[in-house]
């Protein structure tokens, strides 16, 4: 994970207002949201089983997160890397995937490995100034 020093963190929007601004961007709400927080993610980069998004988490001060005029604070963005197996799942659990009863795998590293770290934070934090434009 690398942390991005950028003029994002402590800004205030309301979620509604962003969600819908940024979609133009090729953000989407994480899914893992909770109607205190959450966060908006993008690709920077995806080839084969891996990806590298952009993450920029916020939360809620007002109202509950699925509300269009519910008040966030944006915290610290940051880049990070995930790996999923794209091949077969071969272990005792296969059946399951085979019948449609298990929809994903489970990535092989959550938190993969960055190479090239300059890159990917300038990256990172051009997109936020994008983000921004956007408020």
């Amino acid at each position: 994970m690398l942390e991005l020093q950028t003029e994002l963190e402590g800004k205030r929007t309301t979620f509604g207002y962003i969600n819908y601004r940024i979609k133009e961007l090729g953000y989407t709400l994480g899914g893992n949201w909770d109607y205190d927080r959450g966060c908006f993610d993008s690709i920077l980069w995806r080839e084969g089983g891996e990806t590298i998004y952009l993450r920029v988490p916020f939360s809620v001060l007002e109202g509950e997160l699925d509300e269009y005029n519910a008040s966030i604070i944006f915290r610290k963005p940051y880049v990070i890397k995930h790996v999923v197996n794209i091949g077969l799942d071969n272990d005792k659990n296969s059946l399951l995937s085979a019948t449609g009863f298990s929809q994903f795998q489970d990535p092989l590293d959550k938190d993969g490995y960055i190479r090239n770290k300059n890159q990917w934070v300038h990256a990172g934090e051009q997109a936020i100034k994008k983000f921004i434009s956007c408020m």
